[in-house]
């Protein structure tokens, strides 16, 4: 059963989550906290060591959430070539979707943490890498299954299908346009069928 402390900790973060996205670790205030919540700070500080543990609390939640939509969208195949296809579909429409969210956590917090926050940088690191592992992962599975090029190096073309996504984030909420995602996608999708297709 969830205790009363609990319920508290998932409502302050489901409330403070999308504002640190949006606004970054410094740009983000106390009274921003407590206003939004409704809570004093003493009330905030109960459930949260500071404001720097509630921020990577905030990242994680918001990853969790993005990361189980992701995994819960690859279920719709076995084939892992279907699987790098379903990476570039569910980022087609990723503007729309991560515009709730106050923009996609992994490139907004890592460019805030880059100069101001070491700690929590290093947990945006400790993501990508995670998802980076997983494209690869999904990489080898397809060598495995004959659906895959012997040739390919899995890690390179996993952090090559990552900085084209995140690139393509960062183009179309920088100029309000989904033009860069949709068309990098398209880019990932030939390259899955030229490069890595067995």
């Amino acid at each position: 059963m969830t205790t009363k402390s609990e319920l508290t900790s998932n409502y302050i973060l489901e409330t403070v989550a999308p504002i640190f996205n949006k606004n970054g670790y410094a740009a983000t205030s106390m009274s921003d906290l407590t206003s939004a919540t409704g809570l004093t700070k003493g009330a905030i500080y109960g459930n949260f060591k500071n404001k720097e543990e509630l921020a990577i609390a905030a990242f994680k939640h918001n990853v969790k959430k993005l990361m189980s939509l992701i995994a819960e969208y690859l279920t719709r195949s076995e084939s892992p070539i279907q699987k790098l296809y379903l990476i570039s579909d569910f980022y087609r429409d990723y503007y729309k979707l991560s515009k709730s969210y106050g923009g996609c956590p992994v490139l907004n917090i890592g460019v805030d943490a880059n100069n101001q926050n070491s700690e929590l940088l290093a947990k945006v690191r400790i993501v990508i890498e995670r998802i980076q592992d997983q494209v690869a992962t999904i990489i080898e599975d397809g060598i495995e299954a004959g659906e895959i090029s012997t040739e390919i190096n899995a890690m390179q073309y996993a952090k090559r299908i990552d900085t084209m996504i995140q690139g393509a984030i960062f183009m179309t909420y920088t100029l309000d346009d989904d033009f860069y995602m949709k068309d990098t996608m398209d880019q990932i999708n030939d390259m899955i069928t030229n490069e890595l297709k067995a």
